[in-house]
This record gives C-alpha cells, structure tokens and sequence, in this order.
C-alpha cells in the first residue's frame, strides 16, 4: 500500500474520517471546516494546518478514494492476471463502487458529492486521469489490441455504449431500489452476460490475456502516481 509523505499523522487522518462521514452522511452543501474539526475532536485552526482551504480538504478526501480504489485494483490484477477480462472487470468494479462512494459518484455523476471537485483547479486533472470518459478510452484500446473485445465497432461508439452500460449497472448496484424494480439472485452473472453481449465473446488467448494484464498494470500505476502528485501539490 502506498503511504503518503504528506498528511499522514493521526491528526490528519482523524480528520479525514470526520469530512469523509459527514460528506457521505449529508454531502458537501453547506459543510464547514468548524463543523468537520468538532467531529474530528480538533481546533478549526488545526485543520487549517494541514489544508488551507476546506475544498483543499474535501479534494485531498476524495483523491485518497480514487487513490485506494486503484490500489485494491493493481493488487487484485497482480493475483490474478484473468480479472482483466471485460466479464470480470465490470461486476468487481460495480462491486466496489459500494465501498468507494467517492468513485461511484464520479462514475454516476452525482452532483452533490461532486460539486466540490467542480470549484477545485486540480479536479479537471483528476476528472481527466479517472473520470467514466478517461477510463472508457484506456481500457477499451487495451482489450481490442488483445481480442479480449470485439473490434468491428467503432471505438467512440463502443465506449458510449459500455460507458451506458456500466452506469446503469452502478445506479443499479448502489442506488435506492424502487418497490417495482427488477430483482435478480445473482447480479454479477447478469452484468458478466450484458458485457459479454454488448462487446462480443472473449477470444484472447493465456498469453494475449497476461499481456493484457500487465498493459493495465502498467496504466493503472501511472494513475496512481498521477494522484498521489495531485495530492501532494
């Protein structure tokens, strides 16, 4: 796990937990620094020691989402190089979602959650590097060039559709559930089917699928250093 040269004292990290429950528990309208410092146990001003404004603060919170979401991937895909296949990736990835509320709302566009990126300079980056856009014309280019998606579509195409798809499966997986809505036993199988539908079977090969693997690999740790030097700017 990689661990942050900046703002890694228990301080800080009490007060991350604090922004990080009170976002989740009423989002980022109206949330002051006072009221984050009262939950974290702290002076206001002891905040201001670690970030200079509050939307510095809820930035650094949201970054640490993405940056740990991208850990667990780069250790999941290290253990097993056959997690990259289209099929598995989309159910692990709405799988987690629930865990990092911060990705999801990125992935769903959740404006509460998100209009605090929208008045911070390096939100565009952050956006840029993990956004739904960003990952859709990373990942697709990647499993075209190893069969592991079908390439008799056009790639801007192909990615609005997978995008659509993989947004309602996350509204689906995460959101409130209408009392008429459709259930099924085993959401997982159900998305792995959709995929497989909408990019067509899975051909590639053992070793075209490692090479896949270590292609993500490789880009999934270029993010994370993105992120941590977005953080420590």
């Amino acid at each position: 796990m990689t661990v942050l040269a900046e703002h890694d004292s228990a301080t800080a990290a009490r007060i991350l937990a604090a922004a990080r429950e009170l976002v989740l528990k009423r989002g980022v309208k109206g949330l002051t620094v006072a009221e984050i410092a009262e939950k974290a146990h702290v002076g206001k001003g002891t905040v201001y020691l670690y970030w200079g404004t509050k939307h510095d603060l809820l930035f650094g919170l949201f970054a640490r989402d993405f940056l740990t979401f991208l850990e667990g991937e780069i250790q999941t895909l290290r253990a097993d190089p056959t997690s990259c296949r289209p099929r598995r990736l989309f159910p692990q990835i709405a799988r987690n979602a629930v865990n990092y509320p911060f990705v999801r709302a990125l992935q769903t566009g959740d404006d509460d959650l998100l209009g605090v990126l929208a008045q911070h300079p390096r939100s565009v980056e952050l956006l840029g590097l993990l956004g739904p856009t960003a990952l859709m014309y990373t990942v697709l280019p990647v499993w075209r060039e190893h069969r592991l998606v079908r390439t008799d579509w056009p790639l801007d195409e192909q990615a609005y559709a997978v995008q659509a798809l993989m947004t309602g499966f996350l509204s689906a997986v995460t959101g409130p559930q209408a009392p008429s809505a459709v259930t099924v036993d085993d959401p997982d199988r159900v998305m792995a089917a959709a995929v497989t539908a909408l990019l067509g079977p899975d051909e590639a090969s053992p070793a075209e699928t490692r090479a896949a693997a270590e292609e993500g690999l490789r880009l999934l740790r270029e993010r994370r250093d993105a992120v941590l030097a977005l953080i420590a700017t």
